[in-house]
């Protein structure tokens, strides 16, 4: 039986010395009919460990009931991991970061504590009991100790960047114990004293975050742990985008040499990310800017390409080579003779070909039942995590023309008059122009749509929707009523009839097209006359796309397509002005930051 340990300033792997050459890989973030080979493609690099967060919101999106099926299946990764002869990190949370929805908080939770999170709070803390209970002992039973390949596990994830609440890591560390949890537990911070401080527990391994200058890394580590081996969890060889930003590029040459220096200081190495993926469906999060976090919303893209070793598709990159050849050769420096596999073959594509889009019959928008409210609910007390959401009311007359004011928009909003689109805007606040009331009153939506929550800082956990009031100039409108749905679900989609066709004239648009693949490959989708919306192919929600950049194609992975006909669905989020008249679709080649 193969066990890793921890023996003073050594790690030791079936009593031999040994180093971790490891690579993050997020199993929700690929295709699982790809996994295998995407491990593949990590253990020819040179990588003996892969690494991956648990994201709590992908396993009970909806509390108490549990998923662990097709992206969500944790337990088939980590035995195709253990079939291509890699160890495995797993790093549990409850919070992961990760670029991903609310740092993988659900919305259902942190809808009644806030951002009372991460901490010792009495309705926090019994739902990550409830949740941990559900996942540790999977976790558990494929460890080392019990003949699987798990050999660590995280306590949190980078809690000195957020909070001090010891007694809470205290907690998290004695539940994965009592839970089955006897291979190497290890905090992971930032190389900063404040966060090693407030990051790290007394008998935990500790390990660092950092993306260049190992010796000082490793210095700041080692005057909080000097008899403990030197571990980078994360090497930042690359970085996320937001959308209306430019595209992250690091030089290859670069990344290299920071490898090689955390080779040569002594270091066990974890390359975030080995491969990034994609971000399927709405699971983009969002951060925010300024010192403390709580300035610019930003939400991140849906491509986490993050400029790694290999791309989003599962091809070798520069970097790729580069990084192979810096680790097999520290692999033969130490006399490791372990086998490793040839690179896998690149992957065909599908050729370019253009097609139209035509909108579906009706509004192909689905309405939970409407819930007449006041004042305006958020998208948590309708029971949504995150989509779009119509609110309609009367607002009574006569009045003169006044401008309507919408306080605390999470994140976009367009407002209707009478069906007719009067202004759009992001939040925090979208003011718009209304005309004059006639004395039947005037009927007005509010569409409101939902981008990724903040995944890192102080302001996780922030509700979604309106959480402000609607205002008619200083008067605040009641008597609502509201309709939510979830645009990853294409099952929920409904059409409405003609009473709804008010309704229908400013929901979101729904249009269609297909494609035909003589074999069933990759290939990237590109919108044309839809500027912001959702894609999917034969009902796989490949994500969002924005004409703002810097991805501009997204990608459809080969499981997806079928051999012949292919349907692609794409809601419009774009503001209702009446229909598109020339949308259409194009499968390209390349990278999705290249102009399609």
């Amino acid at each position: 039986m193969t066990s890793l340990t921890v023996y003073g300033a050594q790690l030791l792997r079936d009593g031999r010395s040994h180093r971790i050459l490891s690579g993050a890989l997020h199993y929700f973030r690929v295709h699982p009919d790809q996994w295998a080979r995407q491990l593949r493609m990590l253990h020819a690099m040179g990588l003996n460990t892969v690494e991956t967060y648990v994201p709590w919101n992908l396993h009970e999106r909806d509390e108490g009931r549990y998923d662990f099926e097709g992206l969500a299946d944790l337990e088939r990764f980590v035995a195709l991991a253990d079939r291509e002869g890699l160890d495995v990190i797993v790093r549990p949370g409850p919070f992961i970061c990760a670029e991903w929805e609310n740092g993988g908080l659900p919305a259902w939770l942190t809808a009644r504590t806030g951002t009372r999170i991460r901490c010792l709070d009495d309705t926090y803390l019994p739902a990550v009991d409830r949740w941990f209970d559900e996942l540790i002992p999977r976790v558990a039973a494929m460890q080392h100790t019990r003949g699987g390949p798990v050999s660590m596990v995280q306590v949190e994830n980078e809690y000195g960047s957020y909070g001090s609440d010891a007694a809470y890591l205290e907690h998290l560390r004695a539940g994965l114990v009592a839970r089955g949890i006897d291979v190497p537990l290890f905090t992971s911070d930032g190389d900063e004293d404040w966060m090693l401080a407030g990051g790290t527990l007394p008998g935990v391994l500790a390990t660092v975050n950092f993306g260049s200058r190992a010796g000082r890394a490793f210095a700041a580590l080692d005057k909080f742990r000097p008899d403990q081996p030197r571990i980078c969890m994360e090497f930042w060889d690359g970085w996320f985008d937001h959308w209306g930003e430019d595209h992250t590029e690091r030089e290859p040459r670069d990344a290299e040499n920071a490898l090689r220096e955390i080779l040569d200081h002594g270091g066990s190495v974890n390359l975030y990310m080995a491969q990034g993926g994609t971000s399927f469906g709405p699971w983009a999060g969002a951060n925010r800017g300024g010192p403390v976090h709580d300035g610019e919303y930003q939400p991140t893209i849906t491509s986490y390409d993050y400029d790694a070793p290999i791309d989003e598709r599962g091809d070798p990159t520069e970097t790729y080579w580069r990084f192979r050849d810096a680790l097999l050769g520290f692999r033969r420096s130490v006399g490791d003779e372990s086998e490793v596999p040839d690179v896998p073959l690149r992957l065909p594509e599908l050729e370019e070909q253009a097609f139209r889009l035509v909108p579906v019959a009706g509004s192909a928008f689905a309405a939970a039942a409407g819930v007449s409210t006041s004042p305006v609910p958020t998208v948590e007390e309708l029971g949504l995590d995150q989509g779009v959401v119509i609110h309609t009311a009367v607002v009574s007359g006569p009045r003169a023309p006044l401008p309507l004011r919408v306080t605390g928009v999470h994140d976009r909003a367009s407002v209707y008059a009478a069906g007719r689109l009067v202004g759009s805007g992001a939040g925090p606040v979208v003011e718009v122009p209304l005309p004059a009331v006639p004395a039947e009153g005037l009927r007005i939506d509010v569409v409101v749509e939902t981008l990724g929550r903040v995944n890192y800082g102080p302001l996780v956990g922030e509700p979604k929707g309106i959480t402000g009031h609607v205002m008619h100039e200083r008067q605040v409108v009641h008597g609502w009523t509201s309709r939510a749905v979830r645009l990853d679900e294409l099952d929920r989609l409904a059409r409405w009839d003609a009473a709804n066709e008010a309704v229908a004239e400013v929901a979101p648009l729904t249009l269609t097209g297909t494609f035909v693949a003589p074999q069933r490959a990759d290939t990237r989708l590109a919108v044309d006359g839809v500027d912001r919306g959702v894609a999917f192919v034969n009902g796989f929600c490949l994500g969002r796309f924005d004409a703002a950049g810097p991805q501009h194609s997204l990608y459809v992975p080969w499981p997806v397509v079928r051999e012949g006909e292919n349907t692609v669905t794409v809601v419009s989020l774009d503001p209702r002005t009446g229909t598109p008249t020339h949308a259409c679709a194009r499968l390209v080649r390349g990278s999705g930051f290249i102009p399609a």
